[in-house]
């Protein structure tokens, strides 16, 4: 769980510090006083671009001096020494400091890990991550923290184009996974570069026969790790589903579509098909083509034709039965980011929802009334964010 977090030049935050507690989390105030922004702010101490998936350039402060900062305190079982994990991130955060704003200070609290990432005004696009002061790829966040999260944009999750499905997947993938942002990273890395060879060559330039069949390869090492991953991940998350009773979130029903081929086969798939790519310009077969396919078991029907709000009530229950699950798997619940759920359930189901929660780990809500969380159970801190502008 998130102890202390401090954000510098981050969206409409020009400085904020919040210390959290260990249950519910819960910031309220009015439209446009960044409790979005705060969260997403803590989607960022994961890998991946975040809840909104932003361009990083978006993210920094408008008018402030260049940059921004996400600095966390993580309280875990194992201690460690903080270190300088703000220095260089954002303008504001250039004072080497660590989170308690003293140099070199030691942690006389043990168990914490200081975790940063940001950006500075001379790279706007570049992501800096550091872990207790030291520079690591954003995939080495995976092995700290898990984060997972709920917006209102994800309402329209199972109508929407297959890729805002994976992306969805991929999440819950990593954080059963964490080795799976790594796959994911080097198999696209591998599958542009197979597409600009094929690009080239269809303007008419030579093909290199043995640097496409690397790539090939590496595409397919990675694709099976990926395949293999998700296929876990649906596998245990759709049991766990199945199993529970019915109750005010609907029980979803997994499965996966759309490429269907074996990772061990790959490398010759994609080898056999190039003049087909060379032709549509892009790859048409691997992992990066499935589709997450989800149903109401009680209805036996299809997520995409339920009604508005048995779509939101199937996507709790698996957000709520994957939690179980990685506090399960990992030992450690996952950091759940709830944006405005409060809001568009009725008094039942929010009642469910937060009883479901309590002491299951640190979840964050948003509201624009403090009042939708009266019913809250359990430990609770909450924060009224004054409206910036």
């Amino acid at each position: 769980m998130l102890s202390r977090l401090v954000l510098t030049d981050f969206r409409n935050h020009a400085d904020l510090t919040l210390v959290p507690g260990g249950g519910f989390v819960v910031l309220t105030g009015e439209n446009g006083a960044g409790k979005t922004n705060v969260i997403e702010a803590v989607s960022l101490l994961a890998p991946g671009r975040g809840l909104r998936a932003a361009p990083l350039g978006e993210m920094a402060r408008q008018g402030g001096k260049g940059g921004f900062g996400v600095a966390a305190t993580l309280e875990t079982t194992h201690p460690q020494s903080p270190s300088h994990v703000w220095e260089g991130l954002g303008e504001g955060l250039s004072r080497g400091g660590t989170l308690e704003g003293q140099a070199g200070a030691e942690n006389p609290a043990g168990g914490e890990i200081s975790i940063a990432t940001g950006t500075i005004a001379t790279a706007p696009e570049r992501r800096i991550v550091r872990i207790q002061g030291a520079t690591a790829p954003a995939t080495a966040l995976a092995e700290w923290l898990t984060v997972l999260w709920l917006t209102p944009a994800m309402d329209r999750l199972f109508v929407e184009p297959a890729s805002e499905r994976r992306r969805f997947l991929d999440r819950l993938t990593l954080a059963l996974a964490p080795g799976h942002a790594v796959h994911s990273n080097r198999y696209d890395a591998a599958m542009r570069a197979r597409n600009r060879l094929l690009g080239e060559a269809s303007e008419g330039a030579p093909l290199d026969a043995d640097w496409i069949a690397a790539l090939e390869v590496q595409m397919a090492e990675h694709g099976a790790a990926i395949d293999a991953a998700r296929r876990e991940t649906v596998a245990a998350l759709g049991l766990r589903l199945a199993e529970q009773p019915d109750g005010p979130f609907a029980r979803a029903g997994l499965a996966l579509e759309g490429w269907t081929g074996a990772g061990e086969t790959l490398a010759g798939d994609l080898a056999t098909g190039r003049r087909r790519d060379m032709a549509a310009g892009r790859t048409l077969i691997g992992p990066h083509r499935t589709d997450l396919a989800v149903s109401h078991l009680g209805k036996a029907q299809p997520a995409a034709l339920c009604s508005t709000g048995e779509q939101k009530a199937l996507l709790l229950g698996i957000v709520l039965a994957h939690a179980e699950l990685v506090a399960e798997r990992t030992g450690r619940h996952p950091v759940l980011l709830l944006d405005e759920v409060a809001a568009h359930l009725d008094p039942r189901r929010r009642a469910a929802l937060f009883a479901a929660l309590a002491g299951k780990g640190q979840v964050w809500m948003t509201g624009t009334e403090a009042a939708l969380f009266a019913e809250l159970h359990g430990e609770a801190s909450h924060v009224a964010l004054p409206f910036v502008r």
